[in-house]
């Protein structure tokens, strides 16, 4: 017979296992070590490895298993995660649905963000929570596979990010326009140069971002549709470093817009004006399919879809951008 979702419920608070272990368990299966997990949930290494052997304990069998310097979930690990997902998604449904008799007067919103979303997102939060000041707002700036599996998890109400991928169950709305551009340190020899030619482009040394990074690869891309090799001479994780590498004149790279507002305000970097450039995309609200959002996170959602670019960003666009 299949247990019902009370069964479990009931099970789960006989062997007395706590929903922080289930999270960290969650964060330790997604990270893949217990020091990065440790920073995501906020605690040390030690405390986060004692949580999980005493749920080990509290369930008489191993949950992960050390492959060489990683660590993976056993056969009863997995089958533990699976019922961690439902306790929790049911849990935060729960809070959703109380949160609705309540009203705007209470509860939560948790949202997360790609790092080039960093900037809008915050002003976006300020604007919620003018009109809400009640609601807790939490903001998780983080890359796009972890901003993923927020939303697999359930770990945040709702995401804002560049062009989703397939096969992961979400629903997609495009709010604003992404410009992609190549930036320049402000003295750079293109800079106020006009239709700079993509292959004059090839022979300064290129920023990118990493693989797993939706600028990277709109980039990528790019350069497939001009039948050109994509060489990047380096690579970093985070805008803010692709920013202060070009700066300090080590070459150009491909941002979005939103994420050079100050920079081109001081004149500390350029826009170059190349051709077949800016790259046009957008910027999604996305929340995970079958997902009730609470009235709070129905609120945000609808904030998002009524700003524009005008109301987020406070930059003027170069004039070769139209």
């Amino acid at each position: 017979m299949t247990k019902t979702f009370l069964d479990f419920i009931k099970d789960y608070l006989m062997i007395k296992v706590t929903l922080r272990q289930l999270e960290i368990l969650q964060a330790v299966a997604r990270c893949g070590n217990f020091s990065r997990a440790s920073e995501e949930v906020h605690l040390t290494q030690p405390a986060v490895s004692m949580q999980i052997k005493q749920l080990e304990n509290l369930l008489g069998i191993p949950l992960f298993e050390h492959a060489g310097k990683k660590i993976r979930l056993t056969e009863a690990g997995q089958e533990t995660l699976r019922s961690a997902h439902l306790v929790i998604r049911e849990l935060n449904n729960l809070e959703h649905s109380l949160a609705n008799l309540k009203g705007l007067k209470g509860g939560g919103l948790t949202v997360s963000a790609v790092s080039t979303a960093s900037v809008f997102a915050a002003r976006l939060m300020a604007i919620f929570r003018s009109h809400h000041p009640e609601v807790r707002v939490s903001l998780n700036v983080v890359n796009r596979e972890t901003l993923l599996h927020h939303l697999e998890d359930n770990a945040s109400d709702l995401a804002l990010m560049g062009m989703p991928p397939e096969g992961h169950q979400l629903i997609t709305k495009p709010f604003m326009e992404n410009p992609l551009v190549i930036i320049a340190a402000a003295d750079h020899p293109l800079a106020g140069q006009e239709r700079i030619k993509l292959e004059d482009l090839l022979d300064e040394p290129l920023v990118a971002r990493e693989p797993a990074s939706g600028t990277r690869s709109a980039l990528e891309h790019f350069f497939s549709e001009q039948g050109l090799a994509f060489k990047p001479a380096m690579e970093m994780n985070k805008n803010e470093a692709i920013k202060q590498a070009v700066e300090a004149g080590l070459g150009v790279g491909l941002v979005s817009l939103h994420t050079v507002q100050a920079e081109l305000a001081s004149g500390q970097l350029c826009v170059l004006d190349v051709e077949g450039l800016p790259l046009k995309r957008q910027w999604y609200l996305v929340q995970r399919e079958g997902k009730r959002l609470s009235p709070a996170a129905q609120a945000f959602s609808e904030l998002v879809l009524e700003k524009n670019s005008q109301t987020l960003t406070a930059y003027k666009k170069p004039r070769f951008l139209k």
